[in-house]
């Protein structure tokens, strides 16, 4: 499967974003999927997973309750709405794509990945 991530640009700290995600190529119902971001000399970080059917969702402690993960399989997207922005939340965020994991917030768990789009907080 191919994903392709969008939504990202510049925002001043305290606004919102949706990331989207896009999968093409295969059947995207049977994947779970995930959020990471990854800021300049830093690690990637876990951010967000959802299941395959939407009914089990996880938050990385970085969200501190300010994102939402979704996903609509009919149309075979997945997003990551974002809320009260700040500086330290920019960073390239990815959406990942697995069938099946042990550590859902491990990023090597997932097999396929968007490339990226850049989400900048200014202050």
């Amino acid at each position: 499967v191919q994903l392709q991530a969008s939504g990202g640009g510049l925002v001043q700290a305290g606004g919102s974003l949706r990331l989207s995600c896009k999968a093409s190529g295969r059947t995207w119902s049977p994947y779970a999927m995930a959020w990471f971001r990854q800021a300049p000399e830093k690690e990637r970080e876990f951010l967000a997973f959802i299941s395959w059917n939407g009914q089990s969702t996880t938050y990385g402690d970085a969200t501190k309750g300010r994102f939402a993960i979704s996903r609509d399989n009919a149309k075979n997207t997945g997003s990551l709405q974002m809320y009260s922005l700040e500086p330290e939340d920019t960073a390239a965020y990815y959406c990942a794509a697995t069938t099946a994991y042990q550590d859902r917030r491990a990023h090597t768990s997932y097999e396929y990945w968007g490339q990226g789009t850049q989400v900048t907080v200014s202050s």
